[in-house]
This record gives structure tokens, C-alpha cells and sequence, in this order.
């Protein structure tokens, strides 16, 4: 399935994205609780997709299951072979009793072939924060450290790139800022790009592909077409759903559910 273009014949002319990552009707039970149910997912090279859902919807589970970190009950999980990936995760725990630079904290557990000096200040420039080598990581700001941990998962030159709420403690301006730079990051590199986050507003402004999730997959496609789909009002509510459809459409179109651009109907002169 993987590199292969959807569909067949001689007279396709346009190839469809490389797949990295998918998940078909993937069901599992974690303790007496069942996490997924049927839950389907697909992440192809150079895409951002997006994973938004309630608090116990599954959406770290679907990740865990999608890197192999967990098996699932029922369905099937594939990965591109040799698939490199690199991981953000959500939380840091630092030991301020431990001192260590930003510089060290990049090389751990990271090959030495990958971790050299240039390697690392590359990394480092490429999000923004060359001028942090040799701080503490005890006293760089919330902000400062998601770029940290953003360059380490850059490190590994990874074929995708797994972020679970990537703006956790980073302030709006912030947010809008690191999200940006994923998205650079995505178009500099080609790299497929999985998100988990709560930050509906602004994640969904900068993201090409929404999953919704709430043990199953209530609805996928376009962020706008996401937005206003009935299961999602439902969880997230009408004045969020609506401020939502309305941020991310600064532009003359609208999309369908799979981002195809609908064209709208206008007078044009004879």
C-alpha cells in the first residue's frame, strides 16, 4: 500500500500522496475500557494531520498505536518500512537538581553520528533557537523549551514528525508562532506531520487534515468542513465550532470534506 497511488489505469496523471502511516479499523481495550472502537486514521508525506477530541477520546492511544507502541485488539496498523520518526512529547519533567545544558539535554539518546555540535546548533537555528546552546535547561521559558524539544525530534531527519500538543504552556502569540514554524518546517523538509492538541483555534488554521475523535472517528477532512460538522458541534460546542469555520477562511473558496477547493458562483461579464 505504501508509495503506491490510490486507485489504477494507464490514464491516471497524477499520483497520490505517499502514504507514511495508517490505521484501518483499529479497536482496543485498555483494562475494562474500550479506548477505540473501529477507529481509522492516515497520515501521507508532506501533510499535516491534525487529532482533536474530548479528554479519554483515545487520541494518544490512536498515536501509540499508529508507532507501534501499543497493538490493537482488532484492525490493522502499517507503517512505510524504515520510516524514520521523531517525537515531541507533551510534558518535560526536568530535575532542577540535575543541571544540564540545552546542548546535552539534545544529544541524549540520540546517535552520535546524528548529535554532533553542528548537527545540534543546525537543528537548533532551523526552530528559532540558535542562541540557546549552552543555556540551562532549567531556565529557558515554556516557549523556548517546545522549540528545544522540537529540535531534538529533528535530529533523527525524520520521515514524520509525531507532536503531542506541541503549545502546551506557550501563550496565544506563542502558539500562533510555533505553529508556523511546524508548517515551515513541514514545507522545508517534506516531512508528514501528526499533531495531537486542544488548541482548536489556531492548530486548525494550520493544519491540512483534521481527524475528530471520541473513541471512533466522528468526522475527518478540511478544518472548515470539520468545523461545521454536526458530531463536532456536539463535543466542542456552537460558539467554538463557529468561531473555528470562520478563522481559518480568509479566502475566496470553500472546501469540501477532503480540502478540495468548491468553486463559488459569480457574475461574469460578456
Amino acid at each position: 500500500m505504501f508509495g503506491l497511488p490510490r486507485g489504477s489505469g494507464a490514464a491516471m496523471t497524477e499520483t497520490a500522496p505517499e502514504i507514511l502511516l495508517a490505521a484501518e479499523k483499529v479497536s482496543i481495550t485498555l483494562g475494562e475500557v474500550e479506548v477505540l472502537q473501529g477507529a481509522s486514521a492516515s497520515l501521507s508525506k508532506g501533510e499535516i494531520v491534525t487529532i482533536v477530541g474530548p479528554n479519554g477520546a483515545g487520541k494518544t492511544t490512536l498515536v501509540r498505536l499508529l508507532l507501534g507502541l501499543l497493538k490493537p485488539d482488532q484492525g490493522t496498523v502499517a507503517r512505510k518500512p524504515g520510516l524514520s520518526i521523531g517525537y515531541m512529547p507533551q510534558k518535560l519533567n526536568v530535575d532542577p537538581a540535575m543541571p544540564m545544558t540545552v546542548g546535552r539535554f539534545l544529544s541524549l539518546g540520540v546517535p552520535t553520528k546524528l548529535a554532533g555540535r553542528g548537527r545540534r546548533h543546525q537543528v537548533l537555528e532551523e526552530v528559532g533557537a540558535a542562541d540557546l546552546m549552552q543555556s540551562p535547561l532549567q531556565g529557558i521559558s515554556g516557549g523556548e523549551l517546545q522549540r528545544v524539544m522540537l529540535a531534538r525530534a529533528l535530529l533523527r531527519e525524520p520521515d514524520v514528525l509525531v507532536l503531542d500538543e506541541p503549545v502546551q504552556g506557550v501563550d496565544i502569540t506563542g502558539q500562533a508562532e510555533l505553529y508556523r514554524l511546524i508548517r515551515n518546517i513541514r514545507d522545508a523538509r517534506g516531512v508528514g506531520v501528526l499533531m495531537v492538541s486542544h488548541d482548536l483555534h489556531v492548530v486548525m488554521a494550520e493544519t491540512d487534515r483534521v481527524i475528530c475523535l471520541n473513541r471512533h472517528v466522528c468526522c475527518e477532512g478540511h478544518p472548515e468542513a470539520v468545523s461545521r460538522h454536526p458530531e463536532f458541534v456536539q463535543l466542542f460546542g456552537d460558539q467554538v465550532a463557529s468561531a473555528i469555520a470562520l478563522y481559518p477562511h480568509h479566502h475566496d473558496h470553500s472546501h469540501d470534506a477532503h480540502g478540495n477547493v468548491v468553486t463559488q458562483d459569480h457574475t461574469h461579464d460578456h
